[in-house]
């Protein structure tokens, strides 16, 4: 029979290594313990990945997606409870509000790219789209060169911006840029014609018109002028944080679980209007799944590995 003493020295123990697993949180994972609080960056128009419904709430595909990874990271804390507070971001200000810990990711529409991850981090893809070129089916827009010496508009802060810019002074093609605050007014331009033609991710453009009063009116380039891979974004330096969420997406990508996530915003109908997308997973989204990756080379998703068709061949 266990002594009273032995008992009170292992209670006492157990107090002691309670305290240093305590004492070992740092970063984010601190604040979340701390505070009882997760806080998720959120967009008002970014199509089925963020944005806000008639009523006034945020849901949308990232958003479920760092839902997923705030239960994990309740779970792996020994948390009863975890308050998830949503503060709404632009492209430009996800980023700074991320890196002086304002929000604690940003569950958006974020491309993943080398210039970022000087500055932030991200989770394993979410999302592989290609950077396009929306215009009224009137203006008969089929390529970046029909654009020359005609206004066009992105949304501020994007790396769509940044590319088309880059591309208008290669190539010499004269255009005008405007640079809308979110992804809603820049489709509003081209709408009300202030612009010709509206730079973005293919996926966000389909999903503005498809949601638009009159989706027939518009057309989608077929020509591509990137690959742009989606990722939630996370604090740099953050490794534990980084580990706990990455490993929550992960088992939720490798187990399959993802898919009726996917299904439920790009394969039925989503509020407010009801539209379905109809967006099948590409065969380039489905290897980051099989093999998940927060890598920011476009090259690793243009094409999939032989071996990766293998492994999707079996599933």
């Amino acid at each position: 029979m266990m002594s009273s003493k032995l008992v009170v020295a292992l209670v006492g123990l157990g107090v002691l290594v309670s305290s240093v697993q305590a004492q070992e949180l740092t970063g984010t994972l601190k604040k979340i313990k701390d505070t009882g609080t997760i806080t998720l960056g959120v967009r008002d128009s970014s199509i089925p990945f963020a944005y806000l419904d008639d009523k006034q709430s945020y849901q949308g595909y990232s958003i479920d997606l760092c839902l997923k990874a705030a239960t994990a990271i309740q779970k792996q804390l020994g948390m009863t409870a975890l308050n998830v507070k949503m503060v709404p971001v632009t492209s430009a200000t996800r980023v700074p509000l991320i890196a002086n810990g304002t929000i604690d990711l940003s569950c958006d529409s974020a491309t993943n790219n080398a210039d970022r991850q000087k500055v932030v981090s991200f989770a394993p893809t979410m999302f592989v789209t290609a950077n396009r070129i929306l215009a009224k089916k009137s203006s008969n827009i089929k390529t970046l060169d029909d654009l020359k010496g005609k206004t066009i508009v992105s949304t501020s802060g994007t790396s769509n911006l940044k590319q088309i810019t880059i591309l208008n002074g290669e190539r010499n093609l004269g255009m005008n840029i405007l640079a809308a605050k979110d992804h809603a007014e820049a489709f509003l331009m081209v709408e009300t014609g202030r612009a010709v033609a509206f730079v973005m991710d293919d996926i966000l453009l389909a999903s503005l018109a498809a949601s638009s009063r009159a989706p027939n009116d518009y057309a989608i380039t077929t020509e591509a002028l990137s690959v742009e891979p989606y990722g939630i974004i996370e604090r740099k330096d953050d490794p534990a944080f980084k580990a706990a969420v990455d490993g929550a997406l992960t088992s939720l990508y490798k187990s399959g679980a993802v898919n009726d996530i996917y299904a439920k915003w790009f394969l039925k109908p989503i509020p407010p209007k009801g539209v379905n997308l109809n967006v099948p997973m590409s065969p380039q989204l489905k290897a980051a799944f099989a093999h998940p990756t927060d890598s920011s080379d476009p090259a690793v998703y243009a094409v999939v590995p032989e071996a990766q068709k293998q492994s999707l061949k079996k599933k």
